[in-house]
């Protein structure tokens, strides 16, 4: 449905983000790429920070590169807290 997606994005960019990208992993093929990784918006409206995962695969196309598809989705650990220490014959395991 397009405007929900309109709506999505409109409603995203009026929290002002601003975005780093904290872990990047590209691959490249013939006439395609694709870029996986996490990324971090800091909302200049409100200071909040997100984590993201997302992924982008661009294809050269009539000339130039674009994007043929895009997702991104918040880490789970922004809603489940961070994963528990593993713990091996009774001891908990650290790095």
């Amino acid at each position: 449905d397009y405007e929900l997606i309109k709506d999505y994005f409109v409603g995203f960019l009026k929290k002002q983000p601003q975005g780093e990208i904290l872990e990047s992993y590209i691959e490249i093929g013939n006439g395609w790429c694709q870029d996986t990784g996490i990324y971090e918006f800091t909302m200049g409206a409100t200071g909040d920070k997100v984590k993201g995962r997302y992924t982008f695969v661009y294809v050269y196309e009539d000339g130039e590169w674009k994007i043929s598809h895009h997702h991104s989705s918040v880490m789970p650990e922004a809603f489940l807290g961070p994963a528990p220490k593993p713990v091996v014959n009774g001891a908990t395991v650290s790095n």
